[in-house]
């Protein structure tokens, strides 16, 4: 059990931020240090970047460096957090990099990694929506899909670290090609991309007339936001696109459900937070689509931690991974 006065780091990495936490062993937030990523300088810079940002919160929580006993950290895109071996990161532009080790060394702590859509999964389940649950699936709609399972209380890596791809679940056989080679994937069809990219062709076409409205008259400023502005306003066209990615994000939410049974289903990303069109659509399917028991059995809301789900799920890591109790409040 780490002490009263221990203390643990949470990082979040991402393509434009670091956002780092110095938190107690309750997730009690100390101190809150947020930075841009700046990853066109290369590497060696972030890491800098990194290593700064946790001296900084130290520095601002007035907290001893021999005080912090591990750092939890979330980085985007597949890595193996057995290994903290950082496979790929297209944002970053990194592959292959040693993160934790390069991190520990430099800190002189024990660093943790995992995936950044794993660690929201586990911020909502220790400290937001997902508490007082069991099983627990957690769904990021935005300019991706993705996702992550907590399973008998755990995160749940698969065989070989990747488990929770959800955004690459087939949902439409025919559908349009994703980015991962693949065509029809969830996130081809339901992510704020896809939204952005069937409404610009509307307007394109000379149609959309309520969604180019939404966007100023402009259609370089014609995105997923806009689309959702203008469903909420009535729009029939931005309606259908915004009904049709909560009818397909519905199918692949019913699979889960039969799959696996959870207690909850955590839901969240711009795409999500206030689009009761696309919310309603997704429902209805899953109703239609999911095993009456299991339907029953599940509570699908949506998620309460916000930019924050990550850099949580940071802090339950490295307190979980440090030999603390995985508290949830």
């Amino acid at each position: 059990m780490i002490g009263m006065q221990d203390l643990v780091a949470g990082v979040d990495l991402g393509g434009t931020k670091i956002l780092t936490v110095l938190a107690d062993r309750e997730g009690k937030l100390l101190a809150r240090v947020k930075v841009p990523t700046e990853a066109a300088l290369g590497q060696g810079h972030v890491i800098d970047k990194i290593v700064e940002s946790v001296q900084t919160a130290l520095r601002e929580a007035g907290a001893p460096a021999d005080s912090v006993r591990a750092v939890g950290m979330g980085a985007p895109g597949p890595l193996d957090p057995s290994r903290g071996w950082l496979h790929f990161a297209p944002n970053l532009g990194w592959r292959d990099v040693h993160l934790g080790e390069m991190l520990g060394s430099r800190l002189g702590l024990p660093v943790y990694l995992d995936n950044d859509a794993n660690l929201a999964a586990l911020g909502e389940y220790v400290y937001g929506a997902g508490r007082d649950t069991g099983d627990m699936v957690y769904i990021t709609v935005s300019t991706g899909v993705g996702g992550g399972l907590i399973l008998g209380g755990r995160i749940y890596h698969g065989a070989g670290g990747g488990a929770g791809e959800i955004g690459h679940i087939t949902v439409a056989a025919d559908g349009p090609p994703c980015g991962c080679g693949n065509t029809g994937c969830l996130e081809a069809v339901a992510s704020g991309t896809a939204l952005a990219r069937r409404a610009a062709a509307l307007v394109e076409d000379g149609r959309g007339a309520g969604i180019l409205a939404a966007a100023g008259g402009d259609t370089g400023r014609v995105t997923a936001r806009t689309v959702v502005q203008a469903a909420l306003a009535g729009d029939p066209e931005a309606l259908v696109i915004v009904r049709d990615a909560g009818r397909y994000l519905g199918i692949a939410l019913a699979g889960l459900v039969n799959l696996l049974n959870p207690a909850a289903v955590v839901l969240g990303g711009g795409v999500i937070q206030g689009d009761a069109p696309l919310w309603e659509a997704m429902l209805e399917e899953v109703h239609r689509r999911s095993l009456e028991s299991s339907r029953q059995a599940v509570r699908i809301v949506r998620a309460g931690l916000g930019g924050d789900a990550g850099v949580m799920g940071a802090v339950a890591l490295a307190i979980e991974r440090a030999g603390g109790e995985l508290g949830r409040p």
